[in-house]
């Protein structure tokens, strides 16, 4: 039986824009999108659209000028650090950098590692998680995924075993293929017990939960602003400051620099920056700060237990409509009730991915998104697993479905209608 949802109006600030949009379906008729392709980009919030609508008219220079204007926007941008921090349960002596996404976050933390650091990680990780590290100033060791979250933290416990020097552990907060959380907690506990530091990629995390550095121990912390309501280009790098202090400044400009020399022989002596601005070089990305404080800010006086609370019921709905369908796989890495965020990812068997997704655009006005996610060996391992639970063959990739502020039973089951449509004569 199908869960049932109970959706109280969210706050005018909760609000997403885009829910009304009309959209034309291939019979000529008209009806309302739906979004469920959240875990890729989520609509902006309107508290994020008011902010920047607020500042535009005082848009100006950030830390270079003496005007009213130019002021009026240092100080939101410094105040946004401070929201965001606060948000994320920053220590003191953390720094908060503006990046532009999780991406770049984790490229700035692989470049900031002190010479000689062992990385540590799995390899279901998203790319951005992955593939960093390969450059870092080190060695990256790969685990294989877990089967439990258990099997995680013994894992990792057995392979930070006689290691020495710095060692750097990195890890999801939340899978973007299957929306399962991981057991970061345990992860964060062996990692320091190990004398390891740990880095969170909390992309598809911060959106759905509370993330407090402070009290979980997680050292670094990285997300996008587009994933958490937030699409004006900016992301955020959070944490412990004496290793971005020590490595050169991600980017070589202005900004990053508190003074520059000329010598005889034509170099240049410089004086880089320590604390944020050293790795902020160039005219920064104040309007996606600011967007993403103003979430930070609306997120933080919502009752986030009632939007868990809420999106749970969602998903339960979606995995039990899907779960009764023949023919379909879900995807997951561990046991079928582990915790999860708004994400579900599945494929039909005899049914291309990329057919699915665009028979529920063009039929049914619902968008999500199809492939591998940008962690294709987790998904290709996870498709493989499916099939098998399933009987049949589920193809080269996957479809995900996910859910967010915007979302309502009955977008969920108008998923479930398009894909059934799909399954019949099975």
């Amino acid at each position: 039986m199908l869960a049932t949802v109970t959706l109280a109006p969210h706050p005018q600030a909760l609000r997403v824009l885009g829910d009304d949009l009309p959209v034309t379906l291939t019979d000529g008729t008209v009806t309302q999108h739906v979004n469920l392709d959240y875990a890729a980009t989520a609509p902006c919030l309107a508290a994020a659209a008011d902010a920047v609508n607020q500042l535009l008219p005082w848009y100006a220079s950030v830390h270079r000028g003496a005007g009213a204007a130019s002021q009026r926007c240092t100080l939101a941008y410094e105040r946004a650090r401070q929201t965001i921090g606060d948000f994320l349960g920053a220590r003191p002596d953390d720094h908060v950098i503006f990046t532009r996404n999780t991406t770049d976050a984790l490229n700035l933390l692989a470049r900031a590692l002190p010479t000689g650091t062992t990385v540590v990680g799995w390899a279901g990780e998203h790319h951005a998680n992955l593939l960093p590290w390969g450059t870092a100033r080190g060695t990256a060791r790969s685990l294989p995924v877990p089967r439990t979250a258990g099997e995680a933290v013994d894992g990792l416990d057995a392979a930070l075993t006689g290691l020495s020097g710095p060692v750097l552990v990195t890890v999801t907060g939340a899978s973007n293929v299957t929306g399962e959380v991981w057991p970061l907690a345990e992860l964060t506990d062996v990692a320091h017990r190990h004398g390891a530091r740990i880095a969170v990629d909390a992309a598809q995390l911060a959106p759905h939960r509370p993330v407090l550095l402070a009290e979980s121990g997680v050292d670094y912390l990285a997300l996008s602003g587009h994933k958490l309501y937030a699409p004006f280009g900016a992301g955020v790098l959070v944490g412990r400051a004496d290793w971005l202090d020590a490595a050169d400044p991600y980017l070589a400009g202005g900004g990053a620099t508190a003074f520059v020399a000329a010598d005889a022989d034509g170099s240049f002596a410089v004086d880089w920056n320590t604390g944020p601005a050293r790795h902020e070089a160039g005219t920064p990305n104040l309007l996606g700060a600011v967007a993403i404080a103003a979430v930070c800010e609306a997120l933080g006086e919502a009752d986030r237990d009632a939007l868990t609370a809420h999106e749970d019921a969602l998903v339960r709905r979606l995995r039990e409509g899907l779960d009764a369908l023949p023919g379909v796989g879900e995807l997951r890495t561990f046991p079928a009730g582990h915790d999860r965020v708004g994400i579900v990812s599945f494929a039909v068997a005899g049914v291309p991915a990329a057919d699915v997704s665009a028979q529920l655009a063009t039929r049914h006005g619902i968008g999500v998104r199809d492939g591998l996610f940008c962690a294709h060996p987790l998904s290709q391992r996870l498709l493989a697993d499916a099939s098998v639970r399933v009987g049949a063959g589920l193809g080269a990739s996957a479809v995900r479905a996910s859910v967010g502020l915007g979302s309502t039973e009955d977008h969920v089951d108008r998923l479930l209608l398009g894909v059934a449509e799909l399954t019949r004569g099975r």
